[in-house]
């Protein structure tokens, strides 16, 4: 099929692209059949056939590979599959959102964060918000900013709190600084290195196994460049997790340690249930903040939520 020329434009697209056609690329985006594709949309192979040779027109791409077993998206493919599945994931929030507002509802706020003092900020900030719209349903996502960027790309968040992690986000998304963040290194409460006196020497950890956040993350990063700066080997024998509470059962458990927020752990070593290790690091990782989808008008709950978050923050 022939390409069409640079001046077929966006305009025309909309104008011949239909609802149909968008469920019918998400729907075979993700079974990759189309004889499947055409039973889930309730139609006649032939005409799932038409319906797709109909949307290549538009687009004046081929935009699958016909297989005998299955449909193999290309690249421009792809490119129109996340298109397709992100339109579709709008519509069925703008239509959930809009039955709520019809029933005096305050709509909904989907929020991912990443664990730590921003977890906190979250929870102050959800009171506030709820004080002043009390029926706003308000889902929140905890996840490591690398997982949290994709579903903000997605539009399976309204707002993130966190990091980038790629320096090509910056020309993606607004970002609002919120605060840093300080971390300790801690272990669990019976570690013989609490009672071995370990400050000040950093090489006495590197035998010891730890448990560590994924590779992508802030955390991570910290550690790493905490014993390059020293000199020192990267510790062996280590688990991965972004979850806090997975980490926190493990220190509990084994002689483990792990560098963690101090905003997550302080209270358990207040409480006697973990120890902190005081040992020279550079404690605390870049800014955190608000990161949010660009060119994107935000609903009203949105710019409240934000403005409640500087303010609990600190924030002008």
């Amino acid at each position: 099929m022939a390409e069409k020329s640079a001046g077929s434009s966006w305009v025309q697209v909309c104008t011949s692209l239909r609802f149909r056609h968008l469920q019918f690329l998400d729907i075979l985006g993700r079974v990759r059949n189309l004889r499947l594709t055409a039973e889930q949309m309730h139609v006649t192979q032939p005409a799932a056939t038409k319906i797709l040779a109909d949307i290549e027109a538009i687009f004046g791409a081929r935009l699958f590979e016909r297989l005998p077993r299955d449909m193999r998206p290309s690249d421009l493919g792809l490119f129109v599959l996340r298109y397709a599945r992100a339109t579709m994931v709008e519509g069925s929030r703008f239509a959930s959102e809009f039955e709520t507002l019809k029933r005096g509802g305050h709509g909904h706020l989907t929020v991912g964060a990443i664990s730590g003092s921003a977890a906190r900020l979250m929870t102050e900030a959800i009171q506030e918000i709820h004080r002043l719209r009390p029926l706003l349903v308000v889902k929140v996502l905890e996840q490591s900013s690398d997982q949290l960027i994709v579903w903000l790309e997605e539009k399976k968040l309204d707002i993130m709190l966190g990091r980038f992690t790629q320096t090509r986000h910056q020309s993606l998304y607004d970002y609002e600084m919120l605060a840093g963040e300080t971390v300790w290194i801690v272990a669990g409460a019976g570690h013989p290195l609490l009672a071995g006196g370990a400050g000040g020497a950093l090489d006495a950890l590197v035998d010891w196994p730890w448990i560590l956040y994924p590779p992508a993350t802030a955390l991570r990063q910290l550690f790493e460049e905490t014993f390059a700066s020293a000199g020192l080997v990267v510790p062996a024998g280590t688990v991965e997790t972004p979850s806090f509470f997975s980490a926190f059962e493990l220190l509990q458990a084994t002689p483990m340690l792990s560098m963690q927020p101090q905003a997550i752990v302080e209270k358990y070593v207040d409480k006697g249930l973990l120890g902190r290790i005081p040992v020279p690091i550079r404690d605390t990782m870049p800014d955190y903040g608000v990161i949010t989808r660009k060119g994107e008008v935000p609903s009203r709950s949105m710019s409240e939520f934000i403005g409640i978050l500087h303010q609990v923050a600190g924030q002008p």
